[in-house]
């Protein structure tokens, strides 16, 4: 019981005072300057993509901005397009790194590239495959320019598509969002997305950009905010027009590497941020298995049963609330089965990256 009553606690002051703060957040912007703003864009093999998505950056209601396309040794007709749309828009410029640039994989090295090339002290980052919720993008995200700020963390969620992959993908990052918005309110800026995620150029050399973590394939979003955001110098934007959308994996296959992939970053976090994380994590795994350990012996059964239908109540309350404000749907029917499963998963990830880390070491 001890165990049980000790993680209820632990998720119902994560549910009622972290998560929720989104919902209450009702930002006060006197910002009436709009500063020049640089997005950038990394590429490799995104025709299609750039196609569909880059003339919607370029054509954003903004006064003063350039849009830096790094083309990351792509092998289809990437080259070809962005010429033909730099004739068309004077503010779109390009970089280009040759295959055999390359020391490791991952965009670290083009985003590097692309904040250098970069006019502007203020850069929007984003990703190919993203398309901004309005022609209001840029102006949305710049207005948290103010103050002591020096990163903006935005939302960059998954078009809703028929599949239990889709749906997956959608539930996670929706609430890996209520996490590091929560917690960036909570005075305690952990992480963000590369698919939507401002910073100062300056901010980034300061830092020797991604030095510290080159290595690793992952962290060119949420490693490098762990490392340089804090409670004074980080702000949130979560109004529609801001975010950005794009489609989730299609199969198991790519689902599991991608976030196989992304948890290899986590071990490098700062250890407060390991800590607060971690302790949602495991308060939550323990919770369901030590329910239905006491359940099924009967013991205290009245209250068992009540700690697990308030906590029920209130993650439904706040899921269903802040579905809203994020423009999610159909995420809360789902929820329970998610809540239960993921960190399951998540661990049996993290176990397999530390085996293959160890026979990499051996070999």
């Amino acid at each position: 019981m001890a165990v049980y009553g000790g993680c209820f606690i632990i998720q119902i002051i994560y549910w009622s005072l972290v998560f929720p703060k989104i919902l209450f957040y009702r930002p006060v912007h006197s910002n009436i300057r709009r500063f020049p703003v640089s997005v950038i864009i990394c590429a490799r093999d995104e025709e299609a993509n750039l196609r569909a998505n880059l003339p919607l950056i370029l054509e954003q209601d903004y006064p003063e901005y350039e849009v830096v396309v790094v083309n990351d040794a792509s092998e289809d007709g990437t080259e070809v397009l962005l010429v033909d749309l730099q004739r068309q828009y004077s503010h779109l410029r390009t970089s280009f790194i040759r295959g055999g640039d390359h020391i490791r994989e991952g965009k670290k090295l083009a985003l590097t590239v692309g904040i250098k090339a970069a006019k502007h002290d203020w850069v929007l980052l984003t990703d190919a495959d993203c398309k901004p919720g309005s022609n209001q993008w840029i102006y949305y995200m710049q207005r948290n320019f103010t103050g002591d700020n020096k990163i903006v963390l935005g939302y960059g969620g998954y078009r809703r598509r028929r599949g239990l992959v889709n749906l997956v993908s959608r539930y996670e990052t929706f609430f890996t969002a209520l996490q590091y918005f929560g917690m960036t309110l909570a005075g305690h800026p952990y992480m963000g997305t590369g698919r939507n995620l401002a910073y100062r150029r300056s901010l980034f050399f300061e830092n020797k950009g991604f030095a510290a973590h080159y290595e690793l394939a992952s962290g060119d979003d949420d490693l490098f905010i762990n490392e340089v955001a804090r409670k004074d110098n980080t702000a949130i934007e979560i109004r529609p027009e801001s975010f950005t959308w794009s489609d989730a994996e299609k199969t198991w296959k790519d689902w599991y590497y991608q976030k196989k992939r992304h948890l290899t970053t986590g071990p490098r976090y700062r250890f407060a941020s390991k800590l607060v994380v971690g302790l949602e994590l495991m308060s939550r795994m323990l919770f369901y298995p030590a329910f239905i350990v006491l359940v099924a012996s009967q013991a205290l059964t009245a209250y068992v049963l009540g700690f697990f239908i308030f906590r029920m109540l209130l993650t439904g309350v706040i899921i269903k609330l802040g579905m809203g404000r994020l423009h999610e749907k159909y995420l809360l029917l789902p929820s329970p089965l998610l809540d239960f499963a993921l960190p399951w998963v998540h661990l049996f990830m993290v176990f397999s990256n530390y085996v293959a880390t160890k026979r990499a070491r051996w070999k």
